[in-house]
C-alpha cells in the first residue's frame, strides 16, 4: 500500500499545478487540463495488429471506421467505403490530411501495412479470411476476402492504424500513432502517461495529460478516498461507498458472468498442453439446464452486485443479433423435475441428488481476488444447493484455471460490444483449444452452419437471422433452453468513481475489461466551465 501511495503521489507532482489545486480544493475547475485514472488491467501491448483496442477503440492510433454510442458504425480515417456485390472486396477511401504524431503522413500504404501485419500476427484480430490488402494510391486501399465475411467492419473498427515507416518489433511498447493522444512514458505494472496529439485531424483533445495507474479494486477506492485520483474503475461489491466530491456513473455493459460448463464426459482425455478434459457431472445437459432455471438472476444482481447489474441470458442480451427467445424465468420446480425425469434423487437424505451412485457435485473455480466473480458464484451456488447441486467454489490463479477449466465449472467472464464473440464461443474447431474461448468443449453441426452462415452474410439483416439461431432456432441451440453449456447469471454494470465536475462523455456500451473499455472516448471528458 505504502508503494501504491508514493507513486499516486509522484503522478500528482507531474502535474503540479493543476493536480494539487484539485486534490487539495476541487475549485477552479475552468483551468484544469488533466486526469488521473486508476484501473484494474494493463495492456499487454499498445500495437494494435497484436491486439490493443480490440473490441474498443485505441486512443494512440486512428481506425478506418468508428462506433458511435449506439453500435452504428462512422467513418473515421475513411471518407467512404464500398463493397463489391460478391461480398468479396472492400474499397476505401482515406482522408488527405493525416499525419503520424512523427510528422509523416498517413497513407492508404500504411492502412495496408496494417491489415497485413495483422493478419501476420494470428492474434486477437481474426483476419484469416482477408487474402490481401493494396494500396492502389495514397489514398485509395483495396481489401480482398478468400470469403464474404459481414463481421469485417466490426473487425477494422478497432484495428488502429501505424505507420509502416516506423514499426519495428518493439513499437507495442513505444507506439506512434495519428489518434488523439499519444504516449508519453510506459512504466510496466505501474502506469501509463498520455498526452494529446494537438495535430489531431478530429480536434485536439481537451484534456491534454492523462496518466493511467494500475490498482486493485481496494487500492483504488482507498485512492479516491485520499483523493488523489480523479476516475477510478471499482466493482459492484464497493461501489456502495459515498465519497465526497465523487459520483459513482453505473456504465451500461456487456460484461457478463456465469458458469462455463464442461459438456463431454471424464474419458481420461487431454488438451493439448495436458490439461484434463470432461466432467462426468455437468457433462449431463439436465444438470446444466437445470441450474438454469434455478438461479434467480435479478436476486443475485440485488443482492450480490448492489443492484449494479441486470440478469444475464447470453453472450449479448440487448444486442441487434439477440435472440429474445434466451429469456428464461426462474422455475424451480421444473429444474426438480429436469433432474427427476432424468433419473437423478437424494437417496441418503443429504440434501444432494445422485444418480447410479455419482453425486451432482463438482467445484466452481474463479480467478483470486475478483469479488464479483466471488460474490456471483457464492450466490449461484447456494440457489442450486436448493434442488439438490452441490458447487465447491474456489479461487485460484488464471494459470491454475488454464489448467482446470476444461474438466471444472468455471466463473467466466465474457462480452463485447460485436458479434464475432458468439462465433469463437461457439464454434466447433475452437473447442478445447488451450484459451478461453470454449472450454467446455461444446460442439455441435448445426450450430456451425449458423455460424457460417452469418459469418457470410451479404446484408446484416441476414446476419442477424443467422446469429440469433445460433442460439434458439426453435428446436436446439446454445441458449440454456438447449444445449446450455453456458449457465448465463449477469451483466454488469462497469462501477466508476467520477470527481465532481468532469465529464467522461456519452460512454459506449462497455465490452468486458476491468479499465480500458472507459478511455475509448478519452478525447471527449473535459472539465465543467
Amino acid at each position: 500500500m505504502k508503494k501504491i501511495f508514493a507513486l499516486l503521489i509522484t503522478v500528482i507532482m507531474l502535474f503540479a499545478a493543476t493536480a494539487c489545486g484539485r486534490a487539495e480544493s476541487g475549485s477552479d475547475t475552468a483551468s484544469k487540463d488533466s486526469v488521473v485514472i486508476a484501473i484494474g488491467s494493463e495492456p499487454e501491448t499498445l500495437d494494435p495488429t497484436k491486439g490493443w483496442g480490440h473490441g474498443n477503440s485505441p486512443i494512440v492510433q486512428s481506425t478506418l471506421v468508428k462506433y458511435t454510442a449506439d453500435l452504428a458504425f462512422e467513418n473515421d480515417l475513411a471518407t467512404d467505403y464500398k463493397l463489391s456485390e460478391d461480398g468479396l472486396t472492400w474499397t476505401f477511401t482515406i482522408r488527405d490530411d493525416v499525419f503520424f504524431t512523427d510528422g509523416e503522413k498517413l497513407t492508404a500504404s500504411d492502412v495496408a501495412f496494417t491489415l497485413e501485419t495483422a493478419k501476420a500476427a494470428q492474434g486477437s484480430v481474426d483476419l484469416t479470411y482477408m487474402e490481401s490488402a493494396a494500396a492502389q494510391d495514397d489514398t485509395t486501399v483495396v481489401v480482398t476476402l478468400s470469403r464474404p465475411t459481414s463481421i469485417f467492419l466490426n473487425t477494422v473498427a478497432s484495428v488502429g492504424i501505424v505507420p509502416e515507416h516506423a514499426y519495428s518489433k518493439d513499437y507495442g511498447r513505444n507506439p506512434i500513432g495519428s489518434g488523439p493522444y499519444q504516449l508519453v512514458e510506459w512504466k510496466p505494472q505501474e502506469q501509463l502517461m498520455f498526452t494529446a496529439n494537438e495535430n489531431y485531424y478530429g480536434g485536439a483533445p481537451g484534456i491534454k495529460n492523462v496518466t493511467v495507474v494500475f490498482m486493485s479494486e481496494d487500492a483504488a477506492l482507498a485512492a479516491v478516498q485520499a483523493g488523489e485520483v480523479d476516475v477510478a474503475y471499482s466493482s459492484a461489491t464497493l461501489g456502495t461507498t459515498v465519497i465526497d466530491g465523487y459520483h459513482i456513473e453505473a456504465i451500461t455493459s456487456a460484461d457478463n458472468r456465469g458458469f462455463t460448463l464442461p459438456v463431454w464426459p471424464d474419458e481420461g482425455k487431454t488438451t493439448e498442453s495436458g490439461a484434463p478434459i470432461g466432467n462426468d457431472v455437468t457433462c449431463n445437459i439436465e444438470i446444466r439446464q437445470a441450474m438454469a432455471y434455478a438461479i434467480d438472476r435479478q436476486s443475485v444482481v440485488d443482492v450480490s452486485l448492489n443492484g449494479f447489474g441486470r440478469p444475464a441470458y447470453s453472450e449479448n442480451d440487448g444486442m441487434p443479433w439477440n435472440n429474445p427467445e434466451v429469456v428464461i424465468e426462474t422455475d424451480v420446480e421444473y429444474a426438480k423435475k429436469l433432474l427427476a425425469d432424468a433419473g437423478w434423487a437424494d437417496m441418503d437424505g443429504d440434501g444432494i441428488v445422485e444418480k447410479n451412485g455419482l453425486r451432482a457435485e463438482f467445484n466452481c473455480i474463479y480467478p483470486s481476488g475478483d469479488s464479483v466473480r466471488q460474490a456471483v458464484a457464492m450466490a449461484a451456488a447456494e440457489q442450486v444447493k436448493e434442488i439438490g447441486i452441490q458447487i465447491h467454489v474456489e479461487g485460484v490463479s488464471w494459470d491454475e484455471i488454464m489448467q482446470r477449466m476444461f474438466s471444472e465449472a468455471v466463473m467466466m467472464g465474457w462480452g463485447s460490444a460485436i458479434p464475432n464473440e458468439t462465433y469463437y464461443l461457439y464454434r466447433s474447431e475452437g473447442a478445447l483449444l488451450d484459451d478461453f474461448y470454449n472450454p467446455e468443449g461444446y460442439k455441435s453441426g448445426v450450430t456451425d452452419e449458423y455460424l457460417n452462415a452469418a459469418m457470410e452474410a451479404l446484408t446484416v439483416e441476414d446476419a442477424n437471422e443467422n446469429w440469433k439461431n445460433v442460439q434458439w432456432d426453435g428446436t436446439t441451440g446454445t441458449a440454456m433452453r438447449g444445449e446450455c453449456p453456458w449457465v448465463w447469471i449477469v451483466n454488469l454494470d462497469h462501477v466508476t468513481y467520477v470527481r465532481d465536475g468532469l465529464s467522461i462523455g456519452e460512454q459506449p456500451i462497455h465490452g468486458h475489461g476491468h479499465g480500458l473499455p472507459l478511455i475509448q472516448n478519452l478525447q471527449e471528458w473535459a472539465w465543467a466551465e
